[in-house]
């Protein structure tokens, strides 16, 4: 870089800076040595960088480790007497001293008060070659460790190195279907693999692998209404709603939830309808249409009520909306001996299940935006099957809703 143009940090890519702090948190070069190799301008560019993009602890106390650079004599020290000299050595041998009485205080302070490792930070001095000339045995001297606690160090960064690579490494092909699958459910998903491979890896070691790599999920919200409840139609009872009557599903096949949500394409606005399984969480019927026509909506029951295997009671719980309400859909109800719940009112949390797998859908699986509603549907089709069989749930003590479902059908026949 051209050293006569003054720069800012808006001039070096992330990409630069990204590859910077790599160089300097393996060893390969100081942060020093960085500096004069790329030509970054600023004495403390690179350690900005270091703490902001870096994965080691680059906080004020990074620097701690190091020793400043001898002073230089200036050219007037050479016609000094020798008293003069000696005197001037001896002020600095003071300084020197206060220093590193202070130094020492402050290093006692983070140890006792604020539980800072020591060894961590000097194995870092050393690896990254800090001072000059410094040796393993004065570094470890001067920070009151054992060499052979520097070295064990050594072999434990050395492994969690790899340990960490082969998390990442699983971690990424997991996501290749899940996206946006949270760090619980991988760590509960890669734990045994991890553990088997002697490389096991805690759920709070896990958060700040993913934090450090920027794999962390952010969590999105949006809104799009899909209820119409103003209309001349029958509404139904709440009998999801807590109180003395209230019906809870105790098996699968008894209480199925529905909503609509809305599901964009490039082409036109889309519409997803859902049925779900209140007790296994499956979604057992969806229909992906271009219209809000009762016809349309009703497509999602029929493809449940096609894959049902009971004939026990069924209680069918939704909104207000006039799809569900309206006489071709309830028509199906009676044929099939469907009774029918609704919310009482415009309270979402009355029907928080069906919104919740709507949700997980949009935010976890469906994050493209598809080109026409036949995509949309292959789409959609794909994303439900790994929801299925894939896919665990704190709520199922971290099983799949297939799996769910199967054994609660099995243990009913």
């Amino acid at each position: 870089m051209e050293s006569g143009v003054k720069r800012t940090q808006r001039d070096y890519t992330l990409a630069f800076k990204r590859a910077v702090v790599e160089q300097v948190e393996k060893g390969e070069l100081s942060y020093k040595q960085a500096q004069q190799r790329y030509g970054i301008q600023g004495r403390s560019t690179v350690l900005v960088w270091l703490r902001k993009h870096g994965r080691q602890n680059w906080g004020p106390m990074a620097s701690y480790g190091r020793m400043s650079e001898p002073t230089r004599s200036s050219a007037s020290s050479q016609g000094q007497t020798p008293e003069q000299r000696i005197k001037e050595l001896e002020v600095q041998l003071k300084e020197a001293r206060e220093k590193s009485q202070f130094f020492e205080a402050v290093i006692d302070v983070l140890q006792k008060d604020y539980g800072v490792r020591v060894k961590k930070a000097c194995g870092q001095v050393l690896t990254q070659r800090s001072v000059e000339g410094l040796s393993v045995s004065r570094a470890c001297h001067y920070m009151g460790i054992s060499r052979q606690a520097h070295y064990q160090w050594q072999q434990r960064r050395a492994h969690d190195e790899v340990k960490y690579e082969r998390a990442l490494e699983l971690v990424k092909a997991k996501r290749l279907h899940q996206p946006r699958l949270g760090t619980r459910k991988l760590h509960h998903l890669l734990g045994p693999t991890l553990a088997a491979e002697g490389r096991g890896l805690g759920r709070d070691a896990l958060f700040d692998l993913l934090r450090w790599n920027r794999l962390l999920v952010p969590t999105k919200r949006a809104y799009h209404k899909t209820t119409d409840s103003h209309h001349h139609f029958r509404r139904h009872p709440n009998l999801l709603k807590a109180g003395p009557d209230q019906v809870s599903a105790e098996a699968s096949e008894q209480v199925w939830v529905a909503d609509i949500t809305y599901l964009p394409t490039r082409e036109r606005s889309a519409y997803l309808s859902l049925i779900t399984d209140a007790y296994s969480r499956k979604i057992v019927g969806y229909h992906v249409h271009d219209r809000l026509h009762t016809t349309e909506v009703s497509q999602a029951l029929k493809m449940a009520l096609k894959g049902r295997q009971g004939n026990g009671l069924l209680i069918h719980h939704s909104d207000r909306g006039v799809q569900y309400c309206a006489n071709e859909y309830q028509a199906i109800h009676q044929k099939h001996g469907v009774i029918c719940s609704m919310t009482d009112g415009y309270d979402c949390y009355q029907n928080a299940l069906a919104e919740r797998v709507n949700g997980i859908l949009k935010q976890e699986f469906l994050l493209q935006q598809p080109d026409d509603l036949d995509q949309a549907r292959r789409m959609v089709s794909q994303s439900i099957a790994i929801y299925n069989q894939e896919r665990p749930h704190f709520s199922l003590q971290l099983k799949t809703p297939d799996e769910v479902h199967r054994a609660s059908l099995k243990a009913s026949n």
